[in-house]
């Protein structure tokens, strides 16, 4: 008996890696530094709401959405220097070099 096939479709959420955005923000800063993810230490992680849709990483001459913005804030450090992760309305942590 041959079985029938089934709909293992993934939900609607994404699935993200043990974590969320801490998980994803190290990842992307080891593959930037080309260091193994354990040499990245996190500082800190905080859920925050952004003022507007510039995730309080503004960058000049841009136009960004008036509107509170849910997301999160994550903080690490590789060998002294800190580095700023921001994400919310659904964008993945991206690096935020002059946060605001």
């Amino acid at each position: 008996m041959t079985p029938s096939p089934t709909s293992s479709s993934s939900s609607g959420s994404s699935s993200t890696p043990a974590g969320g955005p801490v998980e994803q923000a190290k990842a992307d800063l080891s593959k930037r530094l080309g260091i193994d993810p354990a040499q990245v230490t996190v500082v800190s992680s905080e859920e925050v709401t952004w003022s507007d849709g510039s995730l309080g990483c503004p960058e000049p001459d841009m136009l960004y959405t008036q509107a509170l913005v849910p997301g999160n804030r994550t903080i690490l450090e590789v060998a002294g220097t800190q580095y700023n992760y921001h994400s919310g309305a659904g964008r993945a942590p991206f690096l935020c070099e002059h946060p605001r």
